[in-house]
């Protein structure tokens, strides 16, 4: 009686053990909806402060680098 009740315990910790490792692998493969981070930029306001702006309140995607002499004329001290 003992052995059957060993043998019956075992069986029944093996399929746990299976089905806790499966539904872990399935639940794995699902996608999950993760919200992206909002893309931002660092920009220079007009003092001279380091900030960093969202994208998508930028007009135009067309970008131009300034020249040294324009930086120096902007910035105000």
């Amino acid at each position: 009686m003992a052995t059957s009740d060993k043998i019956s315990s075992r069986k029944k910790f093996l399929q746990w053990s299976a089905a806790f490792i499966s539904s872990v692998t399935v639940l794995s493969l699902l996608p999950s909806k993760k919200k992206a981070a909002p893309k931002t930029i660092k920009m220079l306001t007009e003092d001279g402060k380091l900030v960093e702006v969202d994208m998508a309140s930028i007009a135009g995607t067309k970008r131009k680098n300034i020249t040294d002499q324009e930086l120096k004329s902007w910035i105000k001290k």
